[in-house]
C-alpha cells in the first residue's frame, strides 16, 4: 500500500549573508552544522532551531564540511586555501593543512581505512591521515573537478563524481581503481551509497538519478529523470525507507528507496519553500526532520510523516 506524505514547514532559519551551501551532521541527531559564501560555519539546534551559533569564520566560501565524531572535530574546506581543523568543544583551531589553491568540493572521512578524502577543483583526491590530518598523497586520474565523495564501509569502497561525467569507484585503502561509470551526460555532482550498501545513487548536471548495484561491479540498474535542472544533492532517511532529492529547480523531492517512486514535491508554491536553488540536505533521526538549504540564504527544517 502506498504510504502518504505529510511534510511542514517548522522553521526558516537566517543569519548567513550569502548562499548557504552545505549542511552537516553532527554526533548529536538533533545539532548539525552549516557554511556557505560568507565564510561563517553556524551550529544550529532543532531543539531551539531559531537561534544559530558561529563555530568559526574563515575568509573564503565553503562547500564542504565533515564532521569526526569520535574526537568531536570539524574540518572545514576554505576554498583555495585547504582545510582547517576546528575542535568544536572550545571552538579552536587545531590546524591548518595546505592544499593545491583550487575549490573543494567535498570530504568524505573513512575511519575503517584510517583516511580522509578530499575533493579538489584540479582533478585530484587528497588523501589526509585521519589521525594527523597531513596530506599523504594526491590521487589523480581527471583533471576536472572531482564534486563528491561517498565511503562504502562494507566494500571498502570510495566513489567520487566528476565534472568529466564520470563516476570513478577507488579501493578505499590501497586508492586503486576499479571502475569507471560513463552514462552521465554532465557533471556528478552527489552520489551516495545506501544504508546496506547495496546500491550507489548518482546525480547532477544532467538531472537524471542513476542506480547502480555495487554486488554486480556497479551494473547500472535504470535511471529516472529526477527534476528539472541539476540534482545539487541525494541523501537517504535515517532509517533507509526512503531519499530525497534537492536541486537548482528549487525544489525538495522524497522518493521511495526500495520502488524508486516519487511520494512528495516540496517546493514554494506548496510548502513555502525555497526561492532559489536548494543546495543541500540533512536529513535527521530528530523527529524524522529533513533540512535544506539554498542560495537564499536561509535554511530549512521541515517535519517529514509518512502514513501508511
Amino acid at each position: 500500500m502506498a504510504s502518504k506524505v505529510q511534510v511542514q514547514k517548522k522553521a526558516t532559519l537566517t543569519g548567513h549573508r550569502d548562499s548557504v551551501y552545505t549542511l552537516e551532521r553532527s554526533a548529536d541527531e538533533a545539532v548539525f552544522y552549516s557554511a556557505g559564501g560568507d565564510g561563517m560555519i553556524a551550529a544550529w539546534n532543532l531543539h531551539d532551531p531559531e537561534n544559530g551559533e558561529l563555530i568559526a569564520r574563515v575568509t573564503t566560501s565553503v562547500y564542504a564540511l565533515r564532521h569526526i565524531p569520535e574526537r568531536n572535530l570539524l574540518l572545514i574546506g576554505q576554498n583555495t586555501e585547504g582545510i582547517q581543523v576546528i575542535d568544536l568543544a572550545d571552538k579552536k583551531v587545531l590546524k591548518s593543512i595546505p592544499l593545491p589553491k583550487v575549490a573543494i568540493f567535498d570530504i568524505a572521512y573513512a575511519p575503517e581505512t584510517g583516511w580522509v578524502y578530499v575533493g579538489l577543483g584540479n582533478g585530484a583526491i587528497a588523501v589526509l591521515s585521519a589521525e594527523t590530518f597531513e596530506l599523504q598523497t594526491l590521487i589523480r586520474e581527471s583533471d576536472q573537478s572531482v564534486r563528491s565523495l561517498a565511503f562504502n564501509p562494507q566494500t571498502l569502497e570510495l566513489a567520487a563524481g566528476y565534472s568529466d561525467h564520470t563516476v570513478r569507484i577507488f579501493d578505499a585503502a590501497t586508492h586503486e581503481l576499479k571502475y569507471k561509470l560513463h552514462t552521465h551526460t554532465n557533471s556528478v555532482f552527489t552520489l551516495a551509497y545506501s544504508p546496506d550498501a547495496s546500491l550507489l545513487l548518482t546525480s547532477g548536471r544532467d538531472a537524471h538519478l542513476r542506480v547502480w548495484e555495487v554486488k554486480q561491479k556497479y551494473k547500472e540498474m535504470g535511471y529516472t529523470i529526477a527534476h528539472m535542472y541539476t540534482v545539487n544533492h541525494l541523501t537517504y532517511s535515517p532509517d533507509g525507507l526512503y531519499f530525497a532529492t534537492c536541486s537548482m529547480d528549487k525544489s525538495i523531492k522524497v522518493w521511495d528507496a526500495k520502488t524508486f517512486k516519487l511520494l512528495k514535491v516540496i517546493d514554494k508554491v506548496r510548502h513555502a519553500g525555497h526561492g532559489t536553488s536548494v543546495n543541500k540536505l540533512f536529513w535527521s533521526a530528530h523527529q524524522n526532520q529533513l533540512v535544506s538549504c539554498s542560495d537564499d540564504r536561509t535554511i530549512s527544517v521541515w517535519d517529514i510523516n509518512f502514513e501508511l
